[in-house]
C-alpha cells in the first residue's frame, strides 16, 4: 500500500570510511532520532518509517522515506531510542553501514544519508551509484 512521500534526503558518499560492524543495518544520530519521533507525533496508526530505493536521478537510484504501518515480511528492522525505521528489501545493501542524519540550515532541512557504499553521487545530492 502506497503512502504519502514525508521528506525529502540528500545522499553523501563518505570516502574512507570503513565499515563497522554493528547489530543495525543502519545508525541514526540523536537530530534524526528526534526528527523521526516529531513526524510520528499525533499519527497513532504508524509505528514507524520505511526506507525505499527507486530508480530517479541523472546517477541512477534515490531513497524514499514513508510512514509505515507495521513491518513487512522481507523489510530489515532498526529500532534505536525509541524509534523504528524499516528498510525495504531492495534498499538494504545499498544502506548497510550507513548513518542516517537530519541536518537544517537557512535553506533547507533534510535527511541526509552518509554512505560509505555509495560509488557516485549527482551535483544536487538526489541520486547515487553502486
Amino acid at each position: 500500500m502506497a503512502t504519502k512521500v514525508v521528506a525529502t534526503a540528500t545522499i553523501r558518499a563518505v570516502k574512507g570510511r570503513k565499515l563497522i560492524p554493528t547489530r543495525a543495518a543502519l545508525t541514526l544520530t540523536p537530530s534524526a532520532v528526534k526528527r523521526v519521533k516529531e513526524l510520528l507525533t499525533g499519527k497513532p496508526e504508524f509505528s514507524g518509517l520505511k526506507i525505499g530505493v527507486r530508480q530517479r536521478g541523472c546517477n541512477g537510484l534515490s531513497y524514499t522515506l514513508d510512514y509505515a504501518k507495521e513491518k513487512d515480511k522481507l523489510d530489515e528492522e532498526v529500532a534505536q531510542d525509541g524509534v523504528k525505521i524499516f528498510i525495504d528489501k531492495k534498499a538494504q545493501l545499498s544502506l548497510l553501514g550507513t548513518e542516517m542524519d537530519y541536518v537544517e540550515s537557512k535553506l533547507s532541512s533534510e535527511f541526509v544519508f552518509n554512505n560509505p557504499n555509495i560509488k557516485g553521487t549527482c551535483g544536487c545530492g538526489e541520486s547515487f551509484s553502486l
